[in-house]
């Protein structure tokens, strides 16, 4: 990436506190004073290095107070609670409370495969980093386990206390087999035979057949057996197929897991044999990647053969039925390598995340009023029935969506298709992190090359959890004929960008482009909350090109013109505007900040926000997810307040509003406020000055902080407290509705 530091002009007119003359030298050291480079550990353990980094960084004020910061650690778990929440409250609906429950579920495994992976990796390397919350690996172990088993514990309480309850009273029963009726059973003994078993291996575990594989979060049946002849004991196991439904519709609303039905037929898998106890349990395993992209030939290949050994990484988490018997819990624990504090002892069935199936039942009395996206009302046709053309919308100004409520599939989708489909369209390039399974925009993509355009895609493919779908994307694009790579060696390329070339009716060329905080996705476009810029401004496009240009060949770009650009610039420019700010608030100008992010948890922004703070500048932050900035502590954040919004759609979008001194500037982009995000990873954020899309984005901070929303907010002493009032989310729905129904189509 480009090296020069110095913050990218604005757009509009900065006033006399521009940016250009602040310049911020920002060098990250480590305890020794020395530059660290973090790229080749795996990002567990890479975060854990920045953080040690930034905590000792050089512009750090002595006699800031050590407490200032709270645990990350202890934030997610926090924030995974809050979801918890949503799945207790009576006034969500039936299933969407289900759905939170399986978000919970899937969220906690992920903290377990990442996080506490990486706490465990720490400690058995010896790596003796201290956190910027002042604690030791073992001391963030400790105090996340302690919290994450009565978490896992109040999961299992809402499910079968308030959840399981409820769904029976509404016609939706989950039934252990005991509970069936003998039509039921007759009905199963059938599928068992015919679809279950199979596909079924049991092993078992004697001197001839040592103790199997577990793979990371599958669900197992730990069996024992004894032979009616000699009266030995065995034990095996049986995995829960993965390919079939975990919950079996029996009709009437009434429902069974797969691993209940297996647990019924036991003595059919071991004939012969006395089937005298089983239980069920689950293993979670570290999953963060390791691959050192300096020593491959071909990142494609080396992440491959790493997924591959993904499989094999080490126990972090034991989940067993309550009513395990000690005999075989110690064999686990002896076998799979955990202690006991890593073993979660819940009521059957284990990983709710299962309930994903029961909370897609069509019962729409039982969920969220549904909501159609619209399309944005300036890229509607003059019929009123469809979608105009985007490129000629785009010569008029720029245009800000926002998602879901702004149709991602007649903005950003048709900005795409339509630039495959233009004979005028000469090139598309592309950043792809995250798509959905059957996406149209990697259709169109291919569809573009087809045609003989030149198409560039930068896939991510060490985007986590999602590396094996990226590898598929990136084999059919090359396929097609696209021009596929894969970023800059040990970054993770997050930057949300499309630009299309295209040959205007004079002959000239032009370049427009979208630039957004969220995933080129259509499916989590209509589940989450993002904004994106649609522009054809000549200086941004430039700029974009000239980004596409460095990713995907070798160059030393000019200082972008429109954008800050992580790792350079990105940290450089937010730490300028907050002090800026700053600057302004002692001379008596106007000041103030607002950010909306997903995470904020960097440690040298967070010291120049409590400066800002200080300083005298009003400063309100949504932050969704971990926060590890302590507001309303006198003489360090009294000016500063932070909450969290929570609800039917995840709240994705990044977005910040600087006063600038009385000349406000707002900027969207990919990028939280993370090391990872600032420091390893390409990241973009660029200006908005349209008027209207700062009208829009001015709506959506506001609100966000309007004492009339529901929401968590953080005190200093770091725990969130909720506050009721009236759904934000709610809110934009009913105003998209008022406001578009009569502009244009909805589309799904």
């Amino acid at each position: 990436m480009a090296t020069d530091a110095r913050v990218p002009p604005s757009r509009g007119m900065m006033g006399s506190h521009s940016l250009t003359e602040l310049e911020v030298d920002v060098t990250q050291v480590s305890q020794s004073g020395s530059p660290l480079d973090v790229s080749d550990y795996g990002e567990d353990l890479a975060e854990a290095l920045g953080n040690a980094v930034t905590e000792h960084h050089a512009d750090a004020d002595p006699d800031l107070p050590a407490d200032r910061f709270i645990d990350r650690e202890a934030s997610w778990l926090d924030f995974n609670s809050r979801v918890l929440e949503l799945a207790q409250r009576d006034d969500v609906p039936l299933l969407e409370r289900v759905k939170f429950l399986a978000i919970f579920a899937t969220g906690l495994d992920e903290f377990f495969m990442v996080r506490v992976a990486g706490l465990k990796r720490r400690i058995a390397t010896g790596i003796a980093v201290t956190a910027p919350s002042g604690l030791s690996a073992r001391d963030q172990l400790e105090l996340v386990s302690t919290r994450a088993h009565a978490l896992a514990t109040e999961h299992a309480r809402a499910f079968f206390d308030d959840i399981k309850p409820a769904l029976a009273e509404r016609g939706i029963q989950l039934l252990r087999w005991d509970a069936l009726n003998e039509a039921d059973h007759t009905q199963l003994r059938t599928f068992f035979s015919e679809s279950v078993y199979p596909v079924l291996t049991p092993l078992a575990v004697d001197p001839a057949h040592p103790f199997p594989y577990i793979s990371g979060l599958s669900l197992n049946l730990a069996v024992v057996v004894r032979d009616p002849r000699t009266g030995e004991e065995r034990f095996a196991r049986v995995k829960v197929p993965e390919i079939l439904p975990r919950f079996l519709p029996l009709g009437g609303g009434r429902f069974v897991t797969i691993e209940e039905v297996i647990a019924a037929h036991l003595q059919v898998m071991f004939h012969g044999m006395e089937v005298l106890e089983s239980h069920r349990f689950r293993v979670t395993r570290n999953q963060d990647l390791e691959v050192d992209e300096d020593d491959v030939d071909n990142l494609l290949q080396a992440l491959e053969r790493e997924l591959l050994r993904r499989r094999f990484g080490p126990p972090v988490r034991l989940e067993v039925e309550e009513t395990t018997s000690p005999r075989v819990l110690d064999l686990l624990i002896r076998e799979l390598g955990v202690n006991e504090t890593e073993v979660y002892r819940l009521p059957a069935p284990l990983d709710l995340s299962g309930l994903w199936s029961i909370s897609d039942l069509q019962r729409p009395e039982l969920k969220y009023e549904q909501f159609v996206p619209a399309t944005h009302p300036r890229l509607v046709n003059a019929d009123g029935d469809g979608v105009r053309d985007i490129f000629a919308a785009l010569r008029s100004g720029d245009i800000l969506v926002h998602h879901p409520y702004d149709s991602f599939a007649t903005s950003v989708q048709a900005f795409i298709e339509q630039a495959a489909a233009d004979a005028d369209v000469l090139a598309i390039k592309q950043t792809l992190y995250r798509t959905s399974g059957d996406s149209p925009i990697v259709d169109a993509l291919v569809d573009a090359a087809r045609a003989g355009k030149q198409v560039l895609v930068l896939v991510e493919i060490k985007a986590r959890f999602d590396e094996e779908a990226n590898i598929r994307w990136a084999r059919k694009l090359e396929q097609a004929g696209c021009h596929v790579v894969y970023g800059l060696v040990g970054l993770k390329t997050h930057c949300k960008l499309c630009l299309v070339v295209r040959r205007e009716p004079d002959g000239s060329l032009r370049r427009y482009a979208h630039l957004g905080t969220g995933n080129y996705n259509p499916k989590t476009a209509r589940m989450y909350e993002d904004v994106g810029l649609l522009t054809a401004d000549p200086a941004i496009g430039g700029d974009v090109a000239d980004l596409f240009n460095h990713l995907s060949g070798y160059t030393r770009p000019d200082p972008y013109k429109t954008l800050l650009v992580a790792p350079d610039t990105v940290r450089t420019g937010l730490t300028a505007m907050i002090r800026r700010e700053a600057t302004n608030a002692v001379a008596g100008l106007p000041s103030g900040i607002m950010m909306k992010v997903n995470s904020l948890v960097d440690e040298e922004l967070i010291d120049e926000l409590y400066a800002a703070s200080r300083a005298g500048v009003s400063i309100d932050l949504i932050v969704r997810g971990m926060c590890a900035l302590r507001p309303g502590v006198p003489g360090l954040s009294e000016n500063i307040r932070v909450r969290s919004i929570l609800g039917r759609f995840l709240e994705h979008a990044r977005i910040m509003r600087f006063r600038g001194g009385g000349d406000d500037e707002y900027w969207i982009g990919s990028a939280d406020l993370m090391h990872r995000n600032l420091d390893r990873r390409v990241e973009t954020l660029v200006q908005v000055v349209d008027p209207d899309g700062r009208r829009i984005l001015d709506d959506v901070l506001d609100r966000s902080m309007s004492p009339e929303i529901a929401a968590w907010d953080l005190g200093p002493d770091g725990s969130f407290a909720a506050t009721k009032g009236v759904d934000l989310q709610g809110e934009f729905v009913r105003s998209h509705r008022a406001s578009q129904s009569h502009d244009g189509p909805v589309v799904s």
